[in-house]
């Protein structure tokens, strides 16, 4: 069984990626506060990398700016390529499935034609709609 649930902060304003055939897809990171502090009386934060893909990847290019809070569901996957002095790197990202989003900072200076609508409860986008839904 391969599941991940997560729930953090976007550390960057996200960008779209067209890869051949028509598919989307984008690579962003969320910071994870943990749950004790450490011996300096911190919080540390882990960095977790993840990848969506279509519409969800679009959504959150199009609503997710630096610092936005937002739930990712999916599955781990491991990948491996080659770095510029031909070296194998290994690499460890969560692709995601699912994208909820509970607190959004808008990317870069966006109109207010591409705002998000006001959340009052949890949004999540389904794998087939390009719009957010309101959760019942």
């Amino acid at each position: 069984m391969n599941h991940v649930g997560l729930v953090g902060r976007t550390t960057k304003d996200a960008m779209i990626r067209h890869l051949s055939e028509g598919r989307v897809q984008t690579n962003f990171v969320l910071a994870i506060n943990r749950t004790y502090k450490n011996s300096e009386g911190m919080v540390d934060a882990d960095f977790i990398s993840c990848v969506a893909w279509g519409k969800t990847a679009e959504a959150i290019v199009k609503y997710c700016g630096k610092g936005s809070l937002i739930g990712v569901k999916g599955r781990l996957q491991s990948r491996t390529y080659l770095n510029r002095e031909n070296q194998k790197v290994y690499t460890m990202e969560v692709n995601a499935e699912d994208v909820r989003f509970y607190a959004l900072k808008t990317p870069g200076e966006t109109d207010a034609t591409t705002a998000p609508p006001p959340i009052s409860e949890d949004f999540v986008l389904p794998e087939h709609e390009s719009e957010l839904v309101e959760q019942p």
